[in-house]
């Protein structure tokens, strides 16, 4: 196979695959009432407590309107609240609630039994490499974007 269709191939099939979890994550989030972008939310939320609404949307790559809905329907549900940022009047931070963590826990195990399937039939060795190749592409992904946003930032500087 040549270099450009094996490259084309690798493309391809990182979409697909990254397509397919996203299918499989959204019908397993439904087992708990949820959907795949309110559990991404819980699960950044978890990771980084106090993290402001516009630093959310900019990680999850969704538009801010998009994300305070999602928010809205949290607060509602009772497993996040938002708090005034003492810094910044105008932002707000987002923590958990008690009553997150049972729905995180449920979470955790669905996501947990996804991956089991997901990678069965491949070697912890194999698994540990897979995981530092594609920590490298991810690597290679935001230098590219950073170069050609700063190659953007120039042309529109200097014409």
């Amino acid at each position: 196979m040549s270099t450009m269709s094996l490259e084309r191939e690798i493309a391809f099939n990182l979409n697909d695959v990254a397509r397919l979890l996203k299918t499989c994550a959204d019908q397993r989030a439904r087992e708990l009432g949820m959907t795949r972008a309110q559990w991404a939310v819980l699960a950044r939320v978890e990771r980084a407590e106090g993290l402001k609404q516009c630093e959310l949307a900019e990680t999850l790559d969704l538009q801010p309107i998009t994300l305070t809905r999602l928010i809205d329907r949290l607060c509602d549900s009772g497993l996040i609240e938002r708090r005034s940022d003492p810094e910044d009047r105008r932002a707000k931070r987002l923590y958990l609630t008690p009553a997150a963590r049972p729905v995180l826990d449920g979470l955790t195990r669905l996501g947990q039994d996804v991956m089991a399937a997901v990678l069965a039939g491949i070697e912890p060795a194999a698994l540990e490499q897979l995981l530092a190749h594609l920590l490298i592409l991810k690597t290679n992904l935001r230098s590219a974007i950073a170069n050609r946003a700063n190659e953007t930032a120039r042309e529109k500087r200097y014409g």
